[in-house]
């Protein structure tokens, strides 16, 4: 009998021991779910003070993760891609509008280099096909940067993203008619990708189709059988509908999880930059117009939510300044890697409440080359109030949202110049923007090189 209950007791120490052994094994190498909507500002969801728009699931998210009030990204949706994928800022390698160059390394190589299984499925914008730029019909670009599958809008031509969509899945244009939702499409790939490698570690980039224009009904909405309306409407009035249903996929994403029990996996739901223009929120009592494409703060103040359910076990709201390189610093900090590339800061000790030092100073360098026009354009340093441009317009943004009236220099308190003091610090490190010039890919290509001698004195700037 005694022999029966040491061996009892030995046996169950063995498995208790390989049980936290496998749990630490998961635990390190969490999965990974990056959501990227396409043209959301910060006061467009309820959780954020939207008055009139539905979002549940995302509400939810945030009063169970990690709401953050002070995320950035660029003014303008290429320049936030590929700084968010990259972990650089602009005029280190944004060379021009719908493009990423083939030769970066993106957070998709990063994991998959790593062990993760990574998919990639939305909007993609990046081969250069609206310049027609070297090679930009290539279907193999998603593999080269890192991603084991892909199903994607406008890879090669455009077409429509919605209601009969134009959609290319692994090298392959999917047969699609007029009945067929592009973003269902995306997410039913997405739930797919994540029960085939639920015992794995994973990643998936989600650049959304939603919410950008056109503005047409969804499946949800009452006009979704009138087919012109389907196709033509285009109308501020459904941004709600559309709003919703972006809200819906991201519950289906995370139905999923949860159904997998796959808790061990960090959530992350952003905006690539702020609301359309055409869009106005009552938000909190105030309408508020979206700003898309300027340098405001609704330009690029966008939603944030972290959901972590193995690790964030009480909500809260964080102010920290969240910058669109943090993420592939934090992408970094979650494999544990040694030497670590990203010009951002991790918030991986913010998540698990481990000593975590937030910026002072966020720097935003916005040269969108989107069309010809200067309109737009502007290098800034910002702290969570105040926000100093490279031609020397100080702003209390705080109190100045539209930025109408800049500080009288010669009127400066002494905070103000303590403030200012520490913007130009940082801002005087970075570069000017070039004459503008709209001539080509090649004169575009010698800025950003010119650019590059910045490197190391922004890393220490912005960290």
């Amino acid at each position: 009998m005694k022999f029966y209950t040491r061996t009892l007791i030995f046996i169950s120490f063995i498995f208790f021991f390989n049980s936290c052994e496998e749990s630490n094994i998961t635990y390190d190498k969490p999965n990974v779910i990056l959501i990227m909507a396409d043209d959301l500002g910060y006061e467009a969801i309820g959780i954020n003070g939207a008055d009139e728009y539905k979002t549940p699931v995302l509400d939810s998210l945030a009063l169970n993760g990690i709401n953050f009030i002070n995320a950035y990204s660029q003014p303008l949706c290429t320049p936030t891609r590929v700084k968010i994928m990259t972990g650089k800022p602009n005029y280190v390698n944004y060379e021009f509008f719908t493009y990423l160059n083939p030769d970066e390394k993106t957070f998709g190589n990063l994991f998959q280099e790593n062990g993760y299984k990574t998919a990639l499925a939305g909007k993609w914008q990046l081969n250069g096909v609206q310049f027609d730029l070297d090679n930009n019909q290539d279907l193999d670009r998603p593999y080269k940067f890192g991603f084991d599958e892909y199903c994607l809008w406008w890879l090669r031509e455009r077409g429509d993203r919605f209601a009969n969509p134009n959609i290319v899945q692994n090298g392959k244009k999917l047969n699609r008619g007029i009945d067929d939702y592009g973003p269902d499409i995306f997410t039913d790939f997405i739930v797919d990708f994540i029960d085939k490698n639920k015992d794995d570690p994973f990643f998936i980039y989600y650049p959304m189709a939603l919410v950008h224009d056109p503005f047409l009904p969804t499946p949800d909405s009452d006009d979704w059988n009138d087919l012109e309306k389907r196709n033509k409407g285009n109308k501020p009035i459904y941004f709600s509908d559309m709003l919703t249903y972006m809200d819906k996929i991201v519950g289906r994403i995370s139905n999923t999880l949860d159904k997998n029990k796959l808790d061990n996996t960090i959530l992350i739901f952003i905006g690539d930059n702020g609301t359309d223009t055409k869009v106005v929120t009552l938000n909190k009592g105030v309408e508020i117009r979206g700003a898309k494409g300027s340098t405001i703060k609704y330009a690029s103040n966008v939603p944030m939510i972290v959901n972590w359910k193995r690790q964030i076990k009480q909500g809260f709201i964080s102010d920290a300044m969240i910058d669109f390189t943090d993420f592939y610093a934090t992408f970094e900090d979650i494999l544990n890697l040694d030497y670590q590339q990203s010009y951002g800061k991790s918030i991986l000790p913010l998540m698990t409440n481990n000593n975590y030092n937030e910026r002072d100073v966020l720097i935003t360098y916005y040269d969108p080359i989107w069309g010809d026009t200067t309109m737009g354009r502007g290098v800034y340093a910002q702290n969570k109030e105040y926000k100093l441009y490279k031609n020397g317009n100080f702003f209390n943004f705080s109190k100045d949202l539209y930025e109408k009236n800049p500080i009288d220099m010669n009127k400066l308190s002494e905070t103000d110049n303590e403030i200012y003091s520490l913007l130009k610090t940082s801002l005087d490190s970075i570069p000017d923007l070039p004459e503008y010039n709209h001539n080509g890919w090649i004169e575009r290509r010698k800025q950003v090189n010119e650019s590059r001698k910045f490197n190391n004195i922004w890393q220490l700037n912005t960290k």
